[in-house]
């Protein structure tokens, strides 16, 4: 046997021992093998900030307790009339305050007679007429409010008829005097500290927007 075939055949043998331990350490594929897929990982995220839809009306929580009757009350002025707002009446009621006890403080009710119901209108001229009998003037100046909160909240079914109570307290300067100019009610050096509870009246879904004032009392 010459030399160039002996060569051939350790070739040879040296190749099929290669082969045989790449086959022993890489293993055998057969077809198109699926790649490897890394199990994917639970997102936790959406759970965590997931939009609770339905949830309290924070116009109402903000000024009443949840689950109160006077809650309640606010809820169903609200699916009377969706574009109430208590906020928006809380914000309305503070300026009415201060223009009917102003008024009242200066004996000139016209200007807000709208704003009255027909017996808090009554009561308050027997009062301002009471004061000019007895030749009374009375100097005011209204400074501000300290407090104006929700106390109470409450609505007729059948008549839709709503009443809503608020609490106001504030701090005006204001002075009676006698037809010689005495003061005899009040001092115009000090500042007066007012505590009132009023309740306001108005029609559900009615055409006219504004409440009345249908009661007072401290």
């Amino acid at each position: 046997m010459s030399n160039a075939i002996i060569q051939l055949l350790v070739l040879a043998g040296i190749a099929i021992f290669l082969i045989l331990r790449l086959k022993s350490v890489l293993g055998t594929r057969e077809g198109f093998e699926k790649p490897s897929v890394t199990p994917p990982v639970p997102d936790t995220r959406k759970a965590r900030f997931e939009v609770i839809e339905g949830g309290p009306d924070s116009d109402i929580s903000d000024h009443a307790a949840p689950g109160s009757d006077a809650a309640k009350a606010l809820a169903a002025m609200k699916q009377l009339e969706p574009g109430f707002s208590v906020a928006e009446f809380l914000h309305g009621a503070r300026s009415a305050y201060e223009l009917i006890l102003t008024a009242f403080e200066k004996g000139d009710l016209d200007s807000v007679t709208p704003f009255l119901s027909a017996d808090v209108n009554e009561a308050f001229s027997e009062a301002v007429a009471a004061r000019k009998a007895r030749g009374l003037t009375v100097t005011a100046e209204f400074l501000g409010l300290r407090e104006v909160s929700l106390q109470n909240a409450e609505l007729d079914p059948r008549t839709h008829e709503a009443e809503i109570t608020v609490r106001f307290a504030s701090e005006l300067i204001s002075a009676a005097r006698d037809a010689s100019g005495e003061v005899v009610e009040g001092n115009p050096k000090e500042v007066r500290r007012q505590r009132d509870v009023w309740t306001f009246g108005r029609t559900m879904g009615a055409a006219d927007p504004n409440w009345q004032l249908v009661a007072t009392g401290e």
